[in-house]
């Protein structure tokens, strides 16, 4: 019958006493068999027999079962230290309490701050891609505006681009651009913020935080919207993930026309 081995050479019968012994294996079976017999008694407090912890007994025969029961109570020992530090210094998972109101918020997050770009006081970062020469729009009047949008925060994947940038400008008819009137907030925050301060004919690119974004994570409730299927599928993963996705987006925005009351 194959008897357990160990790394190197099987070990040798405890015969040498604590102190002499340079096997640490030995040492601490020889430790862990004190320890086991002051348990039973001081009737028990002997040194091991031999062939107790060797590969062969008194008999030459291989003594395996006395072997499993020992590597057995060690691993229970050992177990049972690492419970109690877990218990005493480590948070376990069951002791945290799931908060549906906090998932895909990024909480905890460092937000990003681009050198190149102006904060404004609420948060909102733009840069001018060219500035306009015209008048800026004033509220109650409507604006004609083209714009792209990306998830920047998540691959840079593109949702919105009907007529992309050729030149630095946009081309295409009236019909095909977004309109709004300004002030009544039928666009999200910081496409609001954007536009007012921007001059006729400029072109403006700003990166929006979630909490400048879409209400509630859902673009149904407020403009901009995506005109396509696929483009509407990119935002949307976005916006409704559960996880730590980074729901930071940017837009390129060009104001193309003032429409007075």
């Amino acid at each position: 019958m194959a008897s357990i081995s160990f790394v190197g050479s099987p070990p040798r019968p405890l015969s040498s006493p604590v102190g002499k012994s340079s096997n640490p294996v030995r040492r601490f079976a020889h430790t862990f068999s004190l320890m086991r017999q002051r348990q039973r008694g001081p009737q028990s407090l002997l040194l091991p027999e031999p062939g107790k912890f060797s590969d062969s007994g008194a008999g030459g025969g291989s003594n395996p079962v006395e072997r499993r029961s020992f590597v057995f109570s060690s691993i229970g020992m050992v177990a049972a230290a690492f419970c109690n530090a877990s218990k005493d210094g480590v948070a376990l998972a069951s002791q945290f309490a799931d908060m549906p109101a906090l998932r895909g918020k990024d909480y905890g997050k460092s937000k990003m701050s681009y050198p190149d770009y102006t904060e404004t006081a609420s948060g909102l970062q733009y840069k001018d891609l060219r500035l306009g020469d015209g008048p800026k729009p004033k509220v109650g009047e409507t604006v004609v505006v083209d714009w792209d949008g990306y998830t920047i925060g998540y691959y840079g994947r593109i949702f919105e681009a009907r007529n992309k940038t050729k030149g630095g400008s946009f081309e295409g008819d009236d019909k095909a651009f977004f309109k709004f009137r300004v002030g009544s907030q039928e666009v999200i925050p910081a496409f609001e913020e954007a536009v007012s301060g921007m001059a006729l004919g400029g072109i403006r690119r700003i990166i929006v935080p979630p909490e400048l974004g879409y209400p509630e994570n859902d673009y149904n409730k407020s403009a901009p919207r995506p005109t396509t299927f696929s483009g509407q599928r990119a935002l949307d993963f976005v916006l409704r993930n559960q996880g730590l996705i980074d729901k930071t987006l940017l837009f390129d925005i060009e104001l193309i026309k003032i429409v007075p009351n």
